[in-house]
């Protein structure tokens, strides 16, 4: 398998479905991730096959950055802040290409397509094909977010909640398989320079609302992720302030 590798800091990278003993659950999802900003850096490291691909995705995660750009403006001037204040914390962009296998159906209870997890970014942008699987978790019950033809689906991240001063709350999800039908989906990842601070800014801290978390870098994250196994916003414990 040519992109194949161990390394979670590889350019690009093949993820295989994989036993999670601990939880004796097989997770099914096949992934091939890899950095896409700025395009001109990483187009020439990713597949020639089809012919197509690198046109293709170049252009579709072109879009998609201008999408989040605007986004995140939107998301910026919601809470009060410049429109440009998070745009300026941006750093690389990743995107994981994800296969979903059907599922025999006396494997199905014990077959999930990814587990239950928030995911450690600003935003992701999530495009998925008509084959539904998405769940998210609202007020304790796992809602399906089944597809809409020519929509994104946009999640807030760890880092969002952070920034925001759990104003936006990271979301809960999970992606589940079926018997009759394999699914596929795109996935961008919005993530901050290694050096950028995250933590809410003054503007977003008053008596009502005491900072939830310290000013800490995005690298200070990133090393903290991969000590401590955490699937959700528990990513973020070692950063709260004492009060929160």
């Amino acid at each position: 398998m040519k992109f194949y590798t161990p390394d979670p800091n590889s350019d690009i990278r093949l993820m295989k479905a994989y036993k999670d003993e601990v939880a004796n659950v097989y997770v099914a999802r096949e992934s091939l991730k890899f950095h896409c900003h700025p395009v001109e850096k990483y187009v020439d490291k990713w597949p020639t096959n089809p012919p197509s691909f690198r046109k293709s995705a170049a252009e579709y995660l072109t879009n998609v950055r201008r999408v989040e750009i605007t986004l995140l403006g939107a998301i910026s001037e919601s809470l009060g802040l410049e429109t440009d204040y998070i745009e300026k914390k941006l750093g690389g962009h990743y995107v994981s290409l994800n296969y979903y296998g059907a599922c025999e159906e006396s494997n199905l209870e014990l077959t999930y397509g990814v587990r239950a997890h928030t995911d450690p970014t600003i935003i992701t942008i999530l495009l998925q094909e008509e084959v539904p699987g998405l769940q998210a978790l609202s007020e304790g019950k796992w809602m399906d977010v089944n597809p809409i033809p020519d929509t994104v689906v946009v999640h807030v991240g760890d880092l969002l909640q952070a920034i925001s001063n759990h104003r936006f709350k990271s979301l809960v999800h999970q992606a589940m398989v079926n018997c009759e039908k394999e699914r596929m989906s795109i996935a961008s990842y919005c993530y901050p320079s290694s050096d950028a601070m995250i933590g809410p800014p003054e503007k977003l801290i008053d008596s009502d609302h005491p900072a939830v978390y310290k000013d800490f870098t995005f690298e200070e994250f990133s090393e903290q992720m991969w000590k401590v196994i955490a699937f959700d916003d528990a990513r973020l414990n070692s950063f709260k302030c004492s009060a929160a």
